[in-house]
């Protein structure tokens, strides 16, 4: 099955960075996902309880990284794709995050990872 569900430019505030100025205030990161789906029996049945609830999802990463406190983008995106492993047991999530302006004259930087539950031991 090659269906996919995905979430596109989900902008949370949150505190990031490895310089000391950069401790001491917010500022937006971006992500993008993509989730393995079966949607077959969602569309059939016009019902969100067969398919992975994005909405959930959203909420779910956005109070965690609101919470979060860490210097590296590469260590966020680590942790907010176990969280999404765990909380949803989904197979695989690949997900981009983007800190906008981080590097003088670039729209933005970050990373994209790809992981599985067998990546964490899941």
């Amino acid at each position: 099955m090659n269906d996919r569900i995905f979430l596109r430019d989900l902008r949370i505030e949150t505190v990031i960075g490895i310089y000391q100025w950069e401790r001491g205030i917010r500022q937006t990161v971006s992500f993008d996902f993509e989730f393995p789906a079966d949607i077959r029996q969602a569309a059939q049945t016009d019902d969100v309880a067969h398919t992975l609830d994005y909405k959930s999802v959203a909420k779910t990463v956005i109070a965690f990284v609101e919470a979060s406190h860490y210097g590296l983008v590469e260590t966020l995106a680590e942790q907010v794709a176990r969280l999404i492993l765990v909380e949803f047991g989904l197979p695989w999530v690949k997900i981009v995050l983007n800190k906008p302006g981080a590097v003088r004259g670039s729209r933005d930087v970050g990373v994209m990872i790809e992981r599985s539950r067998a990546d964490f031991g899941l």
